[in-house]
Order: C-alpha cells, then structure tokens, then sequence
C-alpha cells in the first residue's frame, strides 16, 4: 500500500511550518514524526526553516533518516549552533527573513503548518516560533488568493490546535471579509493521514483577487 501511495503523490517536496515555541502535550511531538513517515511513505522530499530545533529537528531528522531529501532554508544571520543547532540534509543559506519564505515556497509544491512543541535550552528559543509559524502560514494563503501560487495549504490540527484560527477564519467569512470560496484555500485535518489524503485531493482555488497581474515570477519562482 506505501509503496502505491508512494508512486502516486502529486507532490514532490511539501514544506512543512513549524516554530520553536514549548507545547505541553506530548501528541504535538507524536504528530510531526506522524506527518514525517507520512512525507517518507509517498515518496515526499521536505522543505523547511533549517535548524534541529523542536519540531524541525524531530520532523527533518525522521525525514532524512527515512531516505528522503531535506533542504533547510535559513537566513545567514541565524546560522549559528547556538541557534539552529545540528542540521540534516541540504542547508541553503539566504540573506533575510523575507527570501527565506519566498525561496521555501518556490521550491515546495505544498505547504503543512504544525502545532509547536519544544524543550528550551536558550533564551532565543523561548522568545522565537508560534508567531513566526502563524505568520509563514497566513502569507503563503494570501498567496493563493491573490493567484501568485496555487499549491494547497494544509493545518494539522493536532487535538483541535487550530480550532481558534479556524472560527475567525470562518467568522471573517460571515461578515463579508473573506470570500466563500477563498475559505477553501486551507484545509485541515487531526492526523497526518488524513491531511495528506485531503492535500492530494485538493482543487485549487480560482476566485483569485488579482489573478490577471504579473507576479514577478523570475523573482518569486511559483
């Protein structure tokens, strides 16, 4: 069944959102090796903020053991080991913050948000990951609505983590502030399973604000 899911996936890298942030539940950490095996077993190379922090540290290592490419993309500043520790795979330094999103994008052809889990070992840590993954993940879907990408982006929403997000997403569609049909642009899931089974069924969306500009693509490489 694996190796069949393997030759059948649409996707060849997923990027994969997570932050350095400390989680008091241990099914978050459960989940990332989940979604993980779920990456190796169809086949999926992982794309994500470098770094064997957290989270990054437990889905990139599962990753790269399972045999499958890793590249971590991270701005100079941060390459430290004091910051990022140990890294797997294939690391791509950049010169800020902004290209890091623009060239994790470009390289990936889905995007996952995970919840945040980690141990603190530094003062940077504790002051770094849940906004940081909150705010990777509303620009990659202002992306879609805008047409500058049409890739699906997934929450998985471990124990109702997203839940929050998910009811003010839903309640900016009542009040008219985000269209119907652009809600579509995320779709969520409790397990991997399931949020990967949804990512490879998913239809993109075309009521895009400013679908007919050009975005730049040398620039952007959507």
């Amino acid at each position: 069944m694996r190796q069949q899911q393997e030759t059948m996936s649409r996707f060849k890298r997923t990027c994969v959102f997570c932050g350095s942030s400390q989680g008091n539940k241990t099914t978050y950490r459960d989940a990332a090796i989940d979604l993980a095996k779920e990456l190796v077993a169809r086949g999926i190379d992982l794309v994500y903020g470098g770094g064997s922090i957290g989270l990054m540290g437990l889905v990139s290592q599962a990753v790269f053991d399972g045999g499958r490419h890793v590249i971590g993309v991270i701005p100079k500043t941060l390459m430290t080991p004091e910051i990022i520790g140990e890294t797997v795979g294939e690391v791509r330094p950049v010169s800020d913050m902004h290209q890091r999103k623009a060239e994790m994008a470009r390289q990936s052809d889905a995007f996952i948000a995970l919840p945040e889990y980690q141990k603190l070992t530094s003062k940077w840590q504790n002051n770094s990951g849940g906004y940081g993954t909150l705010e990777e993940l509303l620009e990659v879907i202002t992306w879609a609505q805008l047409g500058i990408h049409h890739k699906p982006v997934g929450l998985l929403n471990v124990d109702g983590y997203y839940n929050s997000l998910l009811t003010f997403i839903d309640q900016a569609v009542e009040e008219g502030f985000i269209s119907p049909s652009a809600r579509r642009i995320t779709v969520s899931a409790p397990t991997a399973q399931e949020l990967m089974e949804k990512l490879e069924e998913y239809v993109p969306y075309h009521d895009r604000v400013a679908s007919g500009l050009n975005w730049e693509t040398d620039h952007l490489g959507f």
